[in-house]
C-alpha cells in the first residue's frame, strides 16, 4: 500500500476503537473522535477548530487554503457518530477495529469513519508534497448525525455559519461505491438527492373502560387499524429527474431498451424487476414511503386505555410532500391525528453541473469501464442541513470494491467491514477530484 493508504487504514481502525455509538436523544459522545480527528488536522499543518454543542458532543472544522483566492469554496463533510452494534452478533468486536486478511472491521468501517479517514490522510499527503487545491475546501466532522443532528450539522449551520463563508457547494456521504450489478457491470451511484425525512407521531383516543366489555370506542384498535392501513399501503410510482435518470442508466448498462409508454408506466415491482439487480439502488427512492416502527398503549392487561400511540418512519422524496400529507389524513381517518415528531427537507441538486462532472472523472480515471448512475439516497444525510446555507449538495464517498463485496447491506449491519484497497482506492479518487476542483 501507498503511506496515504497505509495512512487512512490507520486513522480508520484508530476512529473505529473510539466507541461514538449515538444511541439518541442526546445519548452519544463524539468528542474523543473529534480530538483525534483534530490532532491529525494540525499534525498536517491545518489549523482545526473543535466545537462543543453540548457535554461530549463535539465538530471539528477546518479550512484548508485554495490555489485560487476568491473561487467559491467546496464543503466536505462527514460525521463521527456511529449507531450501536451488539457485540454478541458479530464476529469481531465491533469497536476492535482489527484488520483480517486484508480487511478492516468494526462498526463505522463503512458507516462512515472509512471516509473520515480518507479525508484525513488526503490531507496529511497534501502536507508532504506541499500540495493545495484550487480552491478553499472545508472539511467538517460532525456529530449526531444518526440521530437529528441536533448536536451536529443543524447546530453548526444555526450557531457557527460563518465557518462555512464562501461554500458552495458540499460532498458528503454516501455514493461512488461500486456496485456489481452483473458480470462486467460495475455501477457507481453519486447522490445527488435525497429523500425528506417525516417521523411521525399518531395518536388515537378513545374512552376507557373495563377489558371484558364491549368498547366500540376502544383507542388501541384505533390505532392498530390505522398503523394497519398505513403499513399495507402502496404508494405510486414517481419518478424524480434523478431517479428518472438513474433508472436509465441502469437499463442502459445491462443493454435493457426503454419500454413502451416509458419506465414511469411500470409498476413498482414491474420497474424493479425490468432494472434486475441493479434495481436495489432505486427500490427505495422510486416512491413515498411510510413504515409502522413503534407502537405504546396502556398499563393493564384488563383496562382498556383511553389513549394509543404509534410512531411512524415515513420518507418523502423531493416534491411529493403535498402528497405525502393527504395520504396519510386518508389513510389515519377521523379517529386517528398525527403530527411530525421530527421532520426534515428532501433534496435534489442538478446532474449537469461542473463538480459532478469532475466527481464523474475522478471515479473513472480510477476504473475507465465503470458506469456513472446518479443516486437518491432513501434515508437523509447531514446534506439537509448544509443545504439550508444555500450549498448544493452531493453524495461523494468514493470506493472501488471487489466483486462479491456487497457494501449496501454493510450500512447499520452486523460485521461492518471494508478491504484495505478500497481505502487505497478511495484515497487515490478523492485526491484526483479535491486537487482538480
Amino acid at each position: 500500500m501507498t503511506p496515504a493508504g497505509t495512512e487512512a487504514a490507520r486513522f480508520a481502525a484508530d476512529l473505529i476503537r473510539i466507541d461514538t455509538t449515538n444511541r439518541g436523544g442526546g445519548d452519544g459522545r463524539e468528542r474523543p473522535a473529534a480530538e483525534y480527528v483534530a490532532a491529525r488536522l494540525a499534525e498536517a499543518g491545518v489549523q482545526p477548530t473543535l466545537l462543543e454543542s453540548a457535554p461530549g458532543r463535539a465538530n471539528v472544522v477546518a479550512r484548508v487554503g485554495g490555489r485560487e483566492p476568491g473561487a467559491p469554496a467546496l464543503l466536505v463533510h462527514g460525521h463521527l457518530d456511529v449507531v450501536p452494534a451488539d457485540p454478541s452478533s458479530w464476529t469481531v468486536p465491533p469497536f476492535a477495529g482489527e484488520i483480517r486478511d486484508g480487511v478492516l472491521w468494526g462498526r463505522g468501517a463503512v458507516d462512515m469513519k472509512n471516509a473520515d479517514a480518507v479525508l484525513l490522510a488526503v490531507i496529511s499527503q497534501w502536507a508532504r508534497a506541499g500540495v493545495r487545491p484550487r480552491r478553499d475546501v472545508v472539511l467538517a466532522f460532525t456529530a449526531d448525525e444518526e440521530d437529528t443532528a441536533q448536536f451536529g450539522a443543524q447546530w453548526l449551520v444555526q450557531r457557527h455559519p460563518e465557518l462555512f463563508e464562501g461554500c458552495t457547494e458540499a460532498i458528503g456521504e454516501s455514493g461512488a461505491f461500486t456496485f456489481h450489478a452483473g458480470p462486467g457491470q460495475r455501477l457507481y451511484p453519486i447522490a445527488s438527492a435525497e429523500r425528506g425525512t417525516a417521523w411521525l407521531r399518531l395518536t388515537a383516543r378513545g374512552r376507557a373502560g373495563h377489558g371484558a366489555k364491549p368498547n366500540p370506542e376502544n383507542a388501541v384498535t384505533r390505532l392498530s387499524a390505522a398503523m394497519a392501513r398505513i403499513g399495507t399501503h402502496r404508494w405510486p410510482v414517481r419518478l424524480i429527474p434523478t431517479v428518472q435518470a438513474a433508472v436509465e442508466a441502469i437499463a442502459a448498462a445491462a443493454g435493457r431498451p426503454v419500454p413502451a409508454g416509458g419506465f414511469g408506466a411500470l409498476g413498482a415491482e414491474e420497474l424493479l424487476a425490468y432494472l434486475g439487480p441493479a434495481s436495489a439502488l432505486v427500490a427505495g427512492t422510486i416512491r413515498n414511503s411510510a413504515n409502522p416502527t413503534q407502537l405504546s398503549a396502556g398499563y393493564k392487561i384488563n383496562v382498556i386505555p383511553d389513549e394509543a400511540v404509534g410512531y411512524v418512519d415515513g420518507r418523502v422524496l423531493p416534491g411529493c410532500e403535498h402528497e405525502f400529507r393527504a395520504t396519510l389524513d386518508d389513510l389515519t381517518g377521523q379517529e386517528v391525528s398525527w403530527a411530525y415528531a421530527h421532520q426534515e427537507i428532501p433534496l435534489e441538486a442538478p446532474l449537469g453541473t461542473p463538480v459532478m462532472a469532475r466527481m464523474t472523472q475522478a471515479l473513472l480515471a480510477e476504473d475507465p469501464g465503470g458506469t456513472i448512475v446518479p443516486y437518491c439516497m432513501s434515508g437523509g444525510t447531514d446534506a439537509k442541513h448544509f443545504a439550508r446555507l444555500g450549498m448544493t449538495c452531493y453524495g461523494f464517498t468514493p470506493l472501488v470494491l471487489p466483486e462479491g463485496y456487497d457494501y449496501y447491506a454493510m450500512f447499520h449491519g452486523t460485521d461492518e467491514r471494508i478491504p484495505l484497497s478500497a481505502l487505497e482506492s478511495a484515497v487515490r479518487i478523492m485526491d484526483r477530484f479535491l486537487t482538480g476542483s
